[in-house]
Parts: structure tokens; sequence; C-alpha cells
């Protein structure tokens, strides 16, 4: 859900072909598979494009080709940071709440709590912050666009 959500944020900025973005579990328990249909039937009602969208693990050439790595949890977090100790660069890896104020660092999994609409909400905010920071950090580069 984040993935289209910043998509769509960034494409109406008209920054889609500045900057690249991908998704990418730690797990590789849906590797694959579409979104939930909560997920996608949301994302339909907000009218932003969830087609495409396909589950797949993080790879250590992920962390040498991004330069932010956001995870959505402390547990993904600590994930990344392992895999990140064998690469060769080291990307930026942030929780995407903690560029906000919220009550909690992690976002909620709506897989297992129905709440689609709350993790929505807080994956809005915190992509529109992640926008923010990635615009103030690389202003030189993006200015113009």
């Amino acid at each position: 859900m984040a993935e289209a959500i910043f998509h769509d944020m960034i494409k109406k900025e008209g920054l889609e072909h500045r900057i690249d973005i991908d998704s990418a579990g730690t797990g590789h328990w849906y590797i694959g598979k579409a979104p939930h249909r909560g997920t996608l039937e949301l994302l339909k009602n907000k009218g932003i494009s969830g087609e495409n969208l396909k589950a797949r693990q993080l790879e250590r050439r992920d962390l040498e080709e991004y330069d932010y790595i956001i995870a959505m949890d402390q547990s993904n977090r600590q994930d990344i940071e392992k895999l990140a100790r064998a690469a060769d660069k080291k990307p930026e890896c942030l929780l995407l709440l903690e560029l906000i104020q919220t009550y909690t660092t992690d976002v909620p999994d709506p897989y297992y709590s129905g709440n689609f609409e709350e993790v929505f909400d807080l994956l809005q905010e915190g992509c529109a912050s992640l926008l923010e920071h990635i615009k103030k950090k690389h202003k030189n580069q993006l200015e113009g666009m």
C-alpha cells in the first residue's frame, strides 16, 4: 500500500522520473502475490492505482541501488540492518512513522487487524513526510522539476 501511495504522490509532484521507488518485504511468505484485496479495494476507492503490485523479498542489491530503505516496523528495520552489514553501500534506513508525530513507530499490518483505512491514513501522512524529507535533502538535484 505504501508503494502505491508514494508513487501517486511523486507523480502528482511531477517527480516520477526523478524518484525511483519499489517495495520489498523482509520475509518470503508472499513472494509473487498481489496485495490483500482489502488494500486493492481501498486504493481503488481513493483513486490510486494498485496495478502491477507484487510482493518480492528485499535483496542485498536493493541496499546498493537505493538511497533510502523505509521500514514499516522495528522488526523489518532489524532485518534490513542485518542484511546491510554485507552490502557495499549503506542506504539511509528509516522507519516511515519516525517522520511524523504519532503514537507508534510501527505501521500496523491491516492483514491481521482489517483496519485498512487507519493504515492508509498513517501511510499517507508518513509518505508525505518522507517526500518532504527527500525534497529537502536532495533540493539541488530536484530543482526545476
